[in-house]
């Protein structure tokens, strides 16, 4: 389906030289060249530095590259749901941001798998931005992920609602509390996710709409292991912001707390994102039925 030229543009990138992307594709040296300048000349682009030693892609070759990794993408995903119709079978791949996976959301896909014996998920977990960037390219089917996104050709529906809390040790004095004030906040020692995490940036956004900075605050370590994080405020080695869904289990045992910071409600959506010629939105709909029913 895909045009030769566009493959050899793919095995280029991926090989980092014409002569092992020509001889990973079975095709002479001077071949995979022409298969170049016949791109370049129909889209009127040079698509690398000729002069760099190392192949280095132009500003219109990236633009290209992104669309033949879409086209390589959008190929896989149609022999791949041809395959499904020949077998009864299905097949998704699914992108979860690292909060929720720490949630009840990441019980609802083997619920969804025991109801459907030949439907086979595999999940991505990464930061929004890399999961975006996998939607884009047709990578995945769908993505649940904490906060919004704004893509083309793509729709986004709310499945929950949740709000981010201080969460800490029973034995932190502040743990007697029904609520903590920034300036308490202040004097903590915060183990907080990295910036690039959904909770991070709605709490700096919060501080901000609060006329503070996080850079007011005590930020003695960043990781993106969340059960890491429950362990070390557990431990009342520090105090974290998260989503109250995501240390459930542990608020339940009485070995965390969690408090609200007062006056600075933070609520957080999660949400489905999936391109709008999705071709499975009973997956979507009974998703929500299933997390509606073990949340």
């Amino acid at each position: 389906m895909i045009d030769p030229k566009v493959r050899t543009l793919l095995a280029i990138v991926k090989e980092g030289s014409y002569s092992r992307a020509a001889e990973s594709l079975a095709l002479s040296q001077p071949a995979a060249s022409y298969h170049i300048k016949q791109l370049e000349s129909e889209y009127q682009i040079k698509i690398f530095y000729r002069n760099a030693k190392n192949l280095m892609l132009t500003p219109e070759g990236e633009v290209l590259l992104r669309y033949a990794r879409r086209l390589e993408n959008m190929e896989q995903d149609c022999r791949r749901s041809l395959e499904d119709l020949r077998l009864n079978a299905s097949h998704f791949t699914v992108g979860i941001t690292p909060s929720i996976g720490e949630t009840v959301i990441a019980k609802v896909f083997p619920v969804y798998c025991s109801l459907h014996a030949n439907t086979h998920v595999s999940i991505i977990t990464n930061t929004v931005e890399q999961l975006s960037q996998r939607l884009e390219s047709y990578e995945m089917d769908f993505a649940i992920v904490d906060g919004s996104l704004s893509l083309k050709h793509c729709r986004t529906e709310l499945l929950d609602m949740d709000y981010l809390s201080v969460v800490m040790s029973p034995a932190n004095p502040l743990a007697k509390k029904s609520s903590v004030t920034l300036e308490e906040l202040k004097k903590e020692r915060l183990i907080l996710r990295r910036e690039e995490a959904g909770t991070r940036r709605l709490f700096e956004s919060s501080l901000t709409g609060r006329m503070e900075s996080i850079h007011n605050f005590d930020v003695r370590l960043e990781m993106d292991n969340i059960n890491a994080i429950k362990e070390l405020a557990a431990a009342n080695l520090g105090v974290s912001i998260m989503a109250n869904s995501a240390c459930r289990e542990e608020l339940a045992k009485g070995t965390l707390t969690a408090l609200p910071v007062e006056n600075m409600p933070m609520i957080r959506e999660i949400n489905i994102v999936c391109q709008d010629d999705f071709r499975h939105p009973e997956v979507l709909e009974e998703l929500r039925r299933i997390h509606a029913a073990i949340r």
